[in-house]
């Protein structure tokens, strides 16, 4: 059975050289979160393979899930995450994913929400949720479409995405999200690992 994704995942910082990406996966390992994405859209596929290479490596010396953004490859990785328009046949990724968690991103779609999770989608992400600098284009949602992609999709595996800080953990807790994506909001410190316990901590106290 395929893990879930649960609590804090980690969205690497896009465009940092290897020896810092690597030091700042290892530190948000280190603080105990069990899933990261790799995120790199600007970069050839031969640097972005090596890059997938040596966070695979990583990873599994940690037994933690490292996420794909965008790109299916057989270097490694524990699944793949895709846009709306990234795939046009998710039935056919997913067929090459057999093995490997499949996620995708809605935004705010629940009837998009319904089809990827009918093509096989093993997680679903909604966002941006709150302004975000990552995405500054994006209008966000609103909690109670998360709280009815709950009610919708019971059984879902939700992920909520953009603008995430720890204080909003109890409102979207409460929405029923399984898991908050963050990239600043987890590596845009100067301690991480410690920061990274934090977070966790406050996830579970928010429940």
């Amino acid at each position: 059975m395929k893990a879930l994704i649960q609590g804090i995942y980690g969205i690497l910082p896009q465009d940092l050289p290897l020896t810092y990406l690597l030091t700042q996966a290892r530190a948000a390992l280190d603080g105990g979160v069990q899933t990261l994405q790799l995120r790199d859209k600007h970069l050839s596929l031969l640097a972005r393979n090596e890059r997938l290479a040596a966070l695979h490596e990583l990873m599994t010396a940690y037994d933690a899930q490292l996420i794909v953004n965008d790109r299916f490859s057989g270097l490694g990785g524990t699944g793949v995450h895709v846009g709306r328009d990234d795939f046009k046949d998710l039935s056919v990724l997913h067929q090459q994913c057999v093995d490997k968690i499949l996620g995708v991103t809605c935004k705010g779609d629940l009837s998009f929400a319904a089809q990827a999770l009918q093509a096989g989608a093993d997680y679903i992400s909604f966002g941006a949720l709150y302004p975000t600098q990552s995405k500054q284009d994006v209008t966000p949602i609103s909690l109670s479409l998360l709280a009815e992609a709950r009610q919708r999709f019971p059984n879902a595996n939700i992920v909520a995405i953009g603008g995430i800080q720890q204080h909003h953990f109890p409102e979207i807790r409460a929405a029923g999200v399984d898991a908050v994506a963050m990239i600043q909001g987890l590596f845009g410190v100067d301690h991480i690992e410690s920061h990274a316990h934090g977070l966790l901590q406050a996830w579970k106290d928010a429940a």
